[in-house]
């Protein structure tokens, strides 16, 4: 694990291994470039410092700098220097150069002091997210790893509120990271009790209130979707509870995720690329473990409930068949004409539940649909609800923290494409609009309460490496959720 601390230390002081600079273009080259004394260096490398530039230089006898090397980065124009281009690029430098046990960085010192605290939050989230790596299941010492990280901070600045943002950042990089690795994790590994070992493990160590309903718990409840889905397989289905009470008696914010252990499609079956990956098709209940987790250690001014259903769905002589009929929690029926619409049938206990401990609003991640991917791609969150408010909340939780959420329209007149002939709903629709008929079914289950669906299909899994990590999980939306309950806090 990766210890971080900040230092106000002068830049030709630092004695760790590595040292990140940035560069902008223009005069105002960047923090650190004049002070190590290799300016001209870069410029013989005619370099300019252009966005992906790059120059590692080694330390020699007579080099200004006491860092055993200095990585220049190219950051492109200061004016255009924000926290989001901050986080990408400097997690992106120290994904490359992991082979370096120590690290420092004056990335934070580009910015002025009244942004300092949230410029040393970011670094040190994107140190976290960049040195990140699944290893368990490889041989020791296979992948290096990031041993201590230095954030480089003015004198000037408030020491309290550095000090602050870098935990709260090193909190949600861990976080984030543990959602990874929940999604890394192949699904032999992780049927859903042991999702809930996890949540009860996590809950002990941070102070938050677990209940794991049992299979027979949920028959008893009426959690039909559940353990519809979960009837085909030999690892039967759980459901976690968890309770955060910061604010007293205070009205909730409700969270809830998809926690499909594995997605064979079930009766419906997915072809065998299909199934490659669907390990992670619990990205949204690991991404509402990790955000749970986040908001326990910061201990702001809200109560926070999270249901999360786990299920997995596979094919066999006891699964549920095409055509068959689920009573929900509350009552509702859904006629189920495909089983790897299975995600929206779990979801829709959860949100029965929800709603009935009457939050003041219910937010739930979910790998939902490829529909989605097909309108946003791979990178962006879309957001389907009741409430434009809180969905537009959601998206500027997002851009706060580089994670792009775009609203969608729960448009009305898709609402009849669910209708059934022989119960409530159907889960699915037409092959056109898939993501929004999704939604459709799961508002059926939340009422008047406020709500938005965050389909997170596209950007919970990264099928190859980006600026903020390797392949595969990502741990999307909890830097974006984790913001809206905070800001919420603020606003009591």
């Amino acid at each position: 694990m990766t210890t971080f601390k900040t230092a106000t230390k002068p830049v030709r002081e630092v004695a760790a291994d590595l040292l990140i600079v940035p560069v902008f273009t223009g005069e105002d080259v960047g923090p650190g470039l004049k002070e190590t004394g290799l300016a001209d260096a870069y410029a013989a490398a005619r370099l300019t410092g252009k966005k992906g530039e790059t120059l590692l230089v080694t330390r020699r006898r007579g080099d200004r700098f006491a860092a055993e090397a200095v990585l220049l980065v190219g950051v492109g124009p200061k004016e255009e220097f924000d926290l989001t281009t901050m986080r990408r690029t400097l997690a992106k430098a120290v994904a490359g150069a992991r082979r370096f046990p120590t690290v420092a960085t004056t990335f934070a010192l580009a910015f002025p002091a009244r942004g300092a605290a949230d410029a040393v939050q970011t670094a040190v989230e994107a140190i976290g997210l960049g040195a990140y790596r699944f290893d368990r299941y490889k041989k020791p010492g296979t992948d290096p790893k990031l041993a201590r990280a230095t954030v480089l901070v003015s004198s000037r600045w408030d020491a309290k509120a550095i000090t602050r943002a870098a935990k709260a950042g090193e909190i949600v990089a861990d976080a984030v990271c543990w959602a990874r690795d929940l999604v890394n994790t192949p699904a032999g590994d992780l049927p859903p009790a042991a999702i809930a070992k996890q949540a009860q493990a996590m809950a002990k160590t941070v102070g938050l209130t677990c209940k794991v309903w049992t299979e027979a718990q949920l028959k008893q409840g009426g959690f039909g979707g559940i353990l519809g889905v979960g009837q085909g397989s030999v690892n039967p289905p759980r459901m976690i509870e968890l309770r955060y009470t910061g604010a007293g008696k205070a009205t909730p914010i409700a969270l809830s995720g998809k926690g499909i252990a594995f997605d064979s499609g079930g009766l419906s079956i997915k072809d065998a690329a299909g199934m490659e990956t669907m390990k992670c098709d619990m990205g949204g209940a690991a991404s509402i473990l990790a955000t749970m987790r986040v908001i326990a250690r910061l201990k702001p001014k809200v109560n926070v409930i999270a249901a999360i259903p786990c299920s997995e769905n596979m094919p066999s002589g006891t699964a549920q068949k095409p055509g068959d009929v689920i009573r929900h929690r509350g009552g509702t029926t859904s006629e189920v004409l495909n089983t790897d619409a299975e995600g929206r049938l779990i979801l829709a206990d959860a949100l029965a539940y929800l709603t009935e401990q009457n939050p003041s609003c219910i937010i739930d991640t979910a790998t939902l649909t490829g529909a989605c991917m097909v309108a946003l791609g791979t990178d962006i969150t879309g957001a389907f609800g009741n409430d434009d408010v809180l969905a537009q909340d959601l998206v500027a939780a997002g851009a706060a923290v580089g994670e792009p959420i775009w609203q969608m329209p729960l448009w009305q007149d898709y609402r009849p494409l669910i209708d059934s002939k022989v119960a409530d709903i159907k889960n699915v629709g037409k092959r056109y609009g898939g993501a929004i008929t999704a939604a459709w079914f799961l508002a059926e289950f939340v009422g008047d309460t406020p709500w938005v669906h965050l389909d997170i299909a596209g950007p919970a899994f990264a099928d190859a490496a980006t600026d903020l990590g390797p392949a595969g999980g990502t741990g999307v939306p909890v830097r974006a959720l984790v913001r809206f309950v905070l800001d919420r806090a603020e606003a009591r």
